[in-house]
């Protein structure tokens, strides 16, 4: 690889990217021997050290070893498998769920199957890579409208969409940039109206997001039947690794026979199957989590606020932007945070808009409200001394 390209990928000098964890412990991990409090986890209800956690892992790990040694087409799938479907199928309400070894890979691959050449996606100007990928292996016409923007997603349905065969919406649950949710309510009565397939990407909602953590779904007082794919991951909430999509029975028994990403592809490894099971179940059983975790959101915003900074469009998700504006000052202030113990990753461009460079917290049941108010100040002072 060379020349502008190349540049874009070399590590800042400064730089807090790729750092190596020794231990994690709550809110805080252990860098090179120093307790650094971290706010680039998304752990968001804290249940990766769970003892029922721990205990499912060690459980699954112990009976079928660290591998699933095959797809579950042949032979990889077992028992933990299936209770995880099953469990995340009646946490949402669904007919039928399905889990993936990747989240990425969830998206990339049902998108990249179900649809083709003749289709048109039309997603929100922020959608996840992943998917972006995902219509570029369909090879299906792409066309985004302006972030959460009904009345432009309304306007390409009325143009654009009567030229193709089958047409897909796809959302995100919460923005994984700006902390926002998406206008499900208002998407889902467009559905009502034009005939097209509805796709919901939850892998910053579910269990952040509703009365009891059932994700942006519950949160609009949407009909689950009304979203043709419900998405989601089981990396967050779900203290482990991979994805599910979740939906009609049919769809869903074809996806398994059929889809790419889970026919050719090892399966999710029993324990972390056991591990995303056991917190589905922990949520599942004690919704207070998710409560508090949303006033936390709230004290966050109003400390970040207090202390002067701008959070953008932040909403009711566990993820909060500190919008600094220009690179350089935001790659500085992140590694001055690090210097002072605190860790806050940069969002700089093409992941984030010119001139909107951001360090992005990502608030979690386990952080205290000390540890924001340091953060924020902190954050205040660094950009204050540096703008001086």
């Amino acid at each position: 690889m060379r020349g502008h390209a190349a540049r874009m990928l070399l590590p800042q000098r400064d730089g807090t990217f790729f750092l190596s964890r020794d231990r994690s412990d709550g809110a805080s991990i252990e860098v090179d021997g120093r307790a650094v409090v971290n706010f680039s986890s998304y752990d968001y209800l804290g249940l990766t050290q769970h003892p029922e956690v721990l205990a499912a892992s060690h459980g699954a790990l112990d009976r079928f070893g660290s591998s699933a040694s095959a797809s579950r087409m042949v032979c990889g799938q077992t028992a933990v498998h299936d209770a995880l479907d099953e469990r995340i199928a009646r946490f949402l309400g669904t007919e039928s769920a399905m889990t993936f070894n990747s989240g990425f890979g969830t998206n990339a691959s049902t998108i990249g199957f179900l649809f083709e050449p003749r289709d048109l996606v039309l997603h929100d100007a922020y959608m996840h890579q992943s998917a972006l990928e995902g219509i570029r292996l369909s090879g299906a016409t792409r066309m985004s409208f302006r972030h959460n923007d009904v009345a432009a997603l309304a306007a390409l349905l009325e143009t654009e969409a009567p030229k193709y065969r089958k047409v897909l919406v796809l959302v995100e649950g919460a923005y994984s940039m700006d902390g926002d949710v998406c206008p499900l309510r208002e998407i889902a009565a467009l559905k009502r109206r034009h005939d097209f397939y509805l796709m919901v990407d939850e892998a910053h909602s579910l269990g952040t997001v509703g009365a009891t953590g059932r994700g942006i779904g519950e949160h609009a007082g949407v009909d689950r039947a009304d979203v043709d794919l419900w998405m989601g991951t089981l990396s967050k909430t779900l203290a482990s690794c991979g994805g599910y999509i979740a939906g009609n029975g049919e769809l869903v028994e074809f996806l398994r026979y059929n889809c790419p990403g889970y026919v050719y592809s090892a399966a999710l490894p029993p324990v972390g199957a056991a591990a995303a099971e056991a917190a589905l179940g922990v949520l599942e059983r004690e919704p207070e989590r998710s409560v508090a975790l949303q006033d936390k959101v709230q004290m966050a915003q109003s400390l970040a606020r207090a202390a002067g900074l701008d959070i953008g469009t932040a909403d009711v998700a566990p993820i909060l932007p500190v919008i600094l504006g220009e690179r350089d000052l935001t790659l500085h202030t992140s590694f001055a945070l690090y210097q002072r113990g605190l860790c806050a990753h940069p969002l700089v461009y093409p992941a984030v808009p010119k001139h909107q460079a951001r360090l992005r917290f990502f608030i979690t049941g386990l952080h205290t409200e000390a540890q924001l108010q340091e953060a924020f100040d902190a954050v205040a002072a660094i950009v204050a001394e540096a703008t001086a």
